[in-house]
C-alpha cells in the first residue's frame, strides 16, 4: 500500500503523522510512505523575477526542511522508511496531484478543522484535496 502523508508542521498534521504509524502497524506489510511538504510559492512576481533560482530553491527547501523534521523522526523511531517530497504552489493541487502521479491508495493529512463559514470564506487545503483527489482521504483534528 501506498500512502501519501501530507505535513505542514501544525499540530493536526503531528496527529495525521501519529495516526499514518498507527495504520502503518496495522497492516501485513509496511506501507510504501511519500512524505510531502507543500510550501506556497512567494506571491510577489517581482520577488520571483529578480531573486536568482537557485537562491529561491534553497528559501523553499530551507523554510520547509523543519516542517518535514518531526514527521522524520517519528517515522524513523517506528522503524517505518519514507521518501521526502518537496513541492512548492498550491498545497491542496500538489498533494491531490502526487496522490495519483504516485498511486497512493490513501491520503493522510491533518486539517485545522476550520468553521464552515471561514471554510466557505478561505477554502481548506483539507477541503480541498477531498474534491480533487482521486484515492480515500484519512483527515486527521
Amino acid at each position: 500500500m501506498k500512502l501519501l502523508l501530507a505535513v505542514d508542521g501544525s499540530a493536526s498534521s503531528r496527529r495525521a503523522v501519529a495516526q499514518a504509524v498507527a495504520l502503518a502497524a496495522e497492516l501485513r506489510a509496511a506501507p510504501e510512505i511519500h512524505l510531502l511538504h507543500v510550501h506556497p510559492e512567494i506571491p510577489d512576481a517581482r520577488v520571483r523575477q529578480h531573486v536568482p533560482h537557485g537562491d529561491l530553491e534553497r528559501y523553499y527547501r530551507d523554510e520547509s526542511l523543519p516542517h518535514l523534521a518531526e514527521a522524520e523522526a517519528a517515522l524513523n523511531a517506528a522503524g517505518l522508511d519514507f521518501k521526502r517530497h518537496l513541492h512548492v504552489g498550491d498545497a491542496a493541487g500538489i498533494i491531490a496531484k502526487l496522490a495519483a502521479e504516485l498511486g497512493c491508495a490513501r491520503i493522510v493529512m491533518g486539517t485545522h478543522g476550520r468553521s464552515a463559514l471561514a471554510e466557505a470564506v478561505l477554502g481548506s487545503v483539507s477541503h480541498r484535496v477531498l474534491q480533487l483527489a482521486s484515492c480515500p482521504v484519512l483527515l486527521v483534528k
